[in-house]
């Protein structure tokens, strides 16, 4: 954990394969448990319908957007299906004492 972490929930809230949409600084972020059990975050704004990707299905290491089926790659916010183009920001996650924790500074994926 670093001191630009900010503590959001316990592990424990977010269900496996699901997510919840947190708001940091006015930037809204989905929080996912993938389908192995990590967790995950990344914008939880579809770049290509401004949806809350936070209401739509997780599958694998994916998040689907519910409005227009875009997929989105929870390691580098990338989209996997049409219609996005544009990726969404990833950012770090920590667990520390089964809290969740998120750096609310995007990481830069290659």
């Amino acid at each position: 954990m670093t001191v630009s972490t900010i503590k959001i929930c316990a592990e424990e809230d977010v269900a496996l394969g699901s997510a919840v949409r947190v708001t940091i600084d006015g930037t809204a972020i989905a929080v996912v448990r993938d389908s192995a059990g990590a967790v995950h975050a990344i914008g939880d704004v579809c770049t290509h319908g401004d949806i809350s990707l936070s209401e739509g299905f997780v599958e694998d290491d994916t998040l689907e957007c519910w409005a227009h089926g875009s997929k989105f790659s929870l390691l580098s916010g990338k989209p996997l299906t049409l219609p996005a183009y544009d990726p969404v920001p990833v950012f770090a996650v920590s667990i520390v004492d089964g809290d969740v924790y998120i750096d609310p500074t995007p990481v830069v994926v290659d």
